[in-house]
């Protein structure tokens, strides 16, 4: 059977499908690059946004409209109104995130005890979805109860892999040629909370006992970390890059959201990140237009943010989500403000993200290469990411896709550097 895997959102709906890959191509069937070419689709919904779950029905309506034989649907948006999903065209089935990890061995009638006794390597997933970096699910949901966040109702209670379990999904991505490990998770940083212990040490036990080139930490809740925890970047193989979601700037819409943050403890952990990696990449997340925001409360997160420096950023207009506290807020603002301070925001997150750029002008990075087109007989574009979450854009004589090159930084393209290829081939 030929099946197409397809996701919207987050970095752990991409780990999710990757994983189905593996599974479907275990037991015999083979992964296209078009819900066209498929007997089968499956797409993998989010619901963090109105935008988020529009985007899923749509991506639902394409992959029926190509003429796959059958539909299924699962993830956070299929989830939270199971009948919506199953009445779009095309839909057989639909699979909450509860089930989701036995999608796989449920569609094909086999037993989930047996399905995975043949471990298979990692390929990169055909035509849009293909990555050059693995995502590696080490954690699914959330015990936080922040009011804006549907998630939290979508995924269920937080729950952590056991490190047997990551280390070998992340053997078999390197055993296909993976150079870049990402570990991803609802609230990655309450990783080993059942058993007493930390994120840490998971990151640990991967760079001591496998050989992963790159290491990469997606999302982090900064209430989760210690001045401590960025001792791990002494490593040179964890990549200088912190997602460290903030939200809002004003500690009075920081109260109303239920963020265990203040702006002292996130300036703070700051940092105590910038004294182990002055400079590392810090990239956020905010929601603009909370209900009841005021000007003031908008000018301090403004304020804020620029204070920070961040590298980049996020830029959320407030969606209310049915069955959420923040649904329920007084004050709401109207859509008008709400999307004038995204774009207020948006426009300042360019301006930081060009300046931390611009240091790195003449300078040379290492580059991993996760994107090439043919340009002519004599070259190829190539798009990667420096380990500092830097895009960066470059020509070569061939396709060097998957490869890590020493690049010169030349000149800034407005959203990421123009490189020169100096040396490499990892």
């Amino acid at each position: 059977m030929k099946v197409f895997l397809d996701s919207v959102g987050c970095r752990l709906n991409q780990s999710e499908i990757e994983t189905m890959a593996r599974q479907f191509r275990a037991a015999g069937h083979e992964i296209v690059a078009e819900a066209g070419e498929a007997e089968l689709s499956v797409v993998n919904t989010c619901s963090v946004t109105a935008a988020a779950a529009a985007d899923s029905r749509s991506k639902i309506r394409s992959a029926a409209r190509s003429g796959t034989g059958e539909v299924v649907a699962t993830g956070c948006w299929a989830t939270l109104v199971p009948q919506h999903a199953l009445d779009l065209p095309g839909v057989t089935r639909v699979v909450a995130n509860d089930r989701k990890d036995f999608l796989v061995p449920e569609i094909l009638n086999l037993v989930p005890a047996t399905f995975d006794l043949e471990p298979i390597n990692r390929e990169p997933l055909p035509g849009l979805r293909q990555r050059t970096r693995a995502f590696i699910k080490v954690q699914d949901g959330c015990d936080n109860a922040c009011t804006f966040c549907v998630t939290t109702i979508a995924r269920g209670p937080g729950r952590s892999r056991p490190i047997p379990d990551v280390l070998a999904d992340i053997r078999s991505a390197l055993d296909g040629g993976t150079k870049e490990v990402v570990l991803t998770g609802v609230h990655l940083g309450s990783w080993g909370r059942e058993w007493d212990t930390h994120l840490s040490e998971l990151v640990k036990a991967i760079l001591s006992e496998t050989d992963t080139p790159r290491l990469r930490l997606s999302s982090l809740e900064p209430w989760d970390l210690s001045p401590e925890f960025f001792r791990l970047w002494e490593s040179p193989r964890l990549m200088p890059h912190l997602h460290l979601p903030l939200q809002s700037g004003s500690d009075t819409v920081l109260k109303r959201m239920l963020r265990k943050t203040t702006r002292e403890s996130f300036r703070e952990l700051v940092a105590a990140a910038h004294a182990v990696m002055p400079e590392a990449a810090l990239t956020t997340d905010v929601i603009a237009g909370f209900p009841g925001e005021t000007e003031a409360e908008f000018a301090a997160t403004l304020e804020f943010v620029r204070e920070v420096g961040f590298a980049g950023g996020h830029v959320f207009t407030y969606s209310s989500r049915q069955g959420t506290p923040a649904a329920r807020m007084k004050n709401p603002l109207p859509k008008e403000i709400r999307k004038h301070r995204n774009a207020v925001l948006r426009e300042t997150f360019a301006e930081m993200g060009e300046t931390y750029r611009s240091q790195f002008v003449g300078r040379t990075l290492p580059v991993l290469w996760e994107a090439c087109a043919q340009v002519n007989d004599q070259g190829w574009q190539m798009e990667g990411l420096t380990g500092n979450y830097i895009r960066v854009t470059a020509t070569a004589p061939g396709p060097r896709w998957n490869v890590v090159d020493e690049v010169i930084m030349l000149s800034s393209t407005g959203e990421g550097l123009r490189g020169e290829i100096r040396a490499g081939g990892i």
